[in-house]
């Protein structure tokens, strides 16, 4: 019941968390209802579409935490009885860029099981007080309330053209030049977008956005194709596998991405995410290698 309800406030939509779910809508609803009814009082609005009220954020709040302290319990015992080597849950807005440290601590820790879990930030506060996941990676902030957080890397954004296109062999250019032309971007609340959104804004503009999804990795090659310019860090500019694309400084001390390791505070973490927490950290982000200890 209570983790049926957890979906339903996630959602805010019956059909669709009933889906995810695999029950019957009528079903969820009748459950829904009960818990209602238990606690004596709604948890959703219902005018219009189903909205989480007060009362439910509340509720939600506890239920996380509940849930999430039951299978902090269950991986304790399992551990504690020697079953397997462990597991540790990462969630991170992109894996792109963590092909590095993932691929060393597997080859450190062969025997842990790694989960990986694609959240937006918006979801990444919400799963670690659920403890839904480990360790989070984000290149945005999150709400730090009962979070510790370690930064990894602070790094330039840069813009990438085609090398054919009129600004390309510039070293720099201002937000106020790139009115007007088109941009790829990623969805609404990813960094990168919400970057853009931030630069324009500052200057009473509005950015002209073309492309818009959730394949990040397919950024390079849509610029590539002359269908318009984007936002790239510094990190994924590295990368072997970046296509030849033209980059320009853009001329704003805010166009930079803070890549920043999230986790519970005070929570005891298993011993492969305490192994993972201390491979991102010592890893050497820039460089693209452990870093050294001393």
């Amino acid at each position: 019941m209570l983790r049926q309800f957890l979906v339903v406030a996630r959602l805010e939509h019956l059909s669709r968390a009933a889906d995810e779910l695999r029950i019957a809508q009528p079903s969820l609803s009748r459950t829904i209802a009960r818990l209602e009814g238990e606690l004596g009082t709604p948890l959703f609005d219902r005018a219009g579409r189903l909205r989480l009220n007060d009362t439910g954020r509340l509720f939600r709040e506890h239920v996380e935490r509940g849930l999430g302290e039951l299978e902090a319990g269950r991986r304790a015992v399992a551990e504690a009885a020697g079953e397997g080597f462990g597991t540790v849950r990462l969630a991170s807005e992109t894996f792109l860029t963590f092909t590095g440290p993932l691929a060393a601590y597997k080859r450190a820790h062969p025997d842990v099981e790694v989960e990986l879990h694609q959240r937006p930030a918006a979801d990444m506060a919400r799963s670690l007080h659920a403890q839904e996941v480990d360790l989070c990676v984000a290149s945005q902030p999150i709400p730090a309330d009962g979070l510790e957080s370690a930064e990894l890397l602070d790094e330039e954004v840069w813009l990438a053209t085609p090398l054919d296109h009129p600004l390309a062999g510039r070293t720099s250019v201002s937000v106020d030049e790139l009115a007007g032309r088109p941009f790829i971007a990623a969805h609404r609340g990813h960094w990168q977008r919400r970057l853009i959104d931030r630069l324009f804004a500052a200057r009473g503009l509005v950015p002209k956005i073309v492309c818009e999804g959730d394949e990040v990795g397919a950024i390079a090659e849509l610029i590539i194709a002359g269908l318009g310019i984007s936002l790239v860090p510094a990190l994924a500019r590295a990368s072997a596998s970046m296509a030849p694309v033209s980059w320009i400084t853009v001329d704003s001390p805010d166009c930079r991405r803070t890549l920043t390791l999230y986790w519970g505070a005070g929570r005891r973490l298993s011993p492969a995410a305490r192994l993972m927490h201390t491979a991102i950290r010592d890893w050497d982000w820039p460089g693209g290698a452990p870093r050294e200890r001393r």
